[in-house]
């Protein structure tokens, strides 16, 4: 093979673009709320990283936080202010026409998980069971492998 035909150097960026969003459900009562912030990965649907817990800039930054070590070149979310407030400006896109694929995948949880359903008779009694159950689901289908988020 003549030498200047081998390849020298070659640089490859990898990064994820993410949409981000939250979802409610409660334990008790529907005044105890508990809310689900996640990012999934756009093109494969796997879920990056997740967080259980309030609808408050700590809970937000708590699973910015998990992100921290992931190479994500640009965020998609809907406008909820601490989005807008703690993201890059220049990484960071607004609107529902771009998360449309995370929006699915609420439903997904809804209608897989009877406890997150807005009216039904199975609810969570307890916390940590809810948020294990979130998890255990999270972990099994969208985590390693994004099963249900190819269709999605």
């Amino acid at each position: 093979m003549a030498e200047h035909l081998k390849l020298k150097e070659l640089e490859i960026e990898i990064y994820y673009t993410a949409e981000m969003d939250e979802f409610w459900s409660f334990v008790g009562n529907k005044h105890n709320q508990r809310w689900t912030w996640y990012a999934m990965d756009k093109n494969t649907g796997i879920i990056l990283a997740w967080h259980n817990g309030g609808r408050t800039d700590a809970d937000f930054l708590k699973l910015y936080s998990y992100l921290s070590q992931i190479p994500i070149k640009h965020y998609f979310t809907d406008n909820w202010g601490s989005y807008s407030k703690y993201l890059p400006a220049e990484q960071h896109y607004i609107g529902k026409d771009r998360t449309w694929k995370i929006e699915r995948k609420n439903l997904n949880f809804r209608i897989h998980l009877k406890r997150l359903s807005r009216k039904t008779i199975c609810y969570s009694k307890d916390e940590d069971i809810h948020d294990n159950v979130i998890g255990m689901y999270i972990e099994r289908y969208y985590f390693k492998n994004g099963q249900y988020g190819k269709a999605a």
